[in-house]
């Protein structure tokens, strides 16, 4: 029985290696390839950089991209159930269509509550 999940342990060995392979040999050799600091300025035509490299969002902009996140998964699980919903309801009966209910009204209530807290009004400060 426990034999049965060495492939398992085995796999997560492996990955683990990887990873912490990878992090450790960039840990070294990118520390021991550090130039000059001129070398980490964004380059701009030889010139010193006019504004930061990394431009502020604000909150909202994370706040619409949780949300839309949250509303595209709900689509990628929609799929499958569309999918085989006719073979359910051969097999199976109606259950299937009031948990695809109760799954949309759960995530219609995420999505009212977002539109009151007003994540979606892109002028509001």
């Amino acid at each position: 029985m426990i034999s049965d999940y060495w492939p398992i342990v085995f796999q997560l060995v492996i990955a683990l290696g990887i990873a912490l392979g990878g992090v450790g040999l960039s840990m070294l050799l990118g520390k021991r390839g550090r130039g000059h600091p001129a070398q980490d300025i964004a380059y701009e035509c030889g010139k010193n950089p006019a504004t930061p490299t990394q431009p502020r969002f604000s909150v909202k902009f994370y706040l619409v991209a949780m949300i839309f996140i949250l509303f595209d998964i709900e689509v990628i699980f929609m799929y499958p159930w569309a999918a085989g919903y006719l073979d359910s309801l051969a097999t199976g009966g109606v259950s299937v269509f009031w948990a695809m209910v109760a799954f949309v009204l759960l995530l219609e209530i995420g999505h009212l509550y977002a539109y009151k807290k007003g994540v979606f009004d892109w002028n509001r400060r």
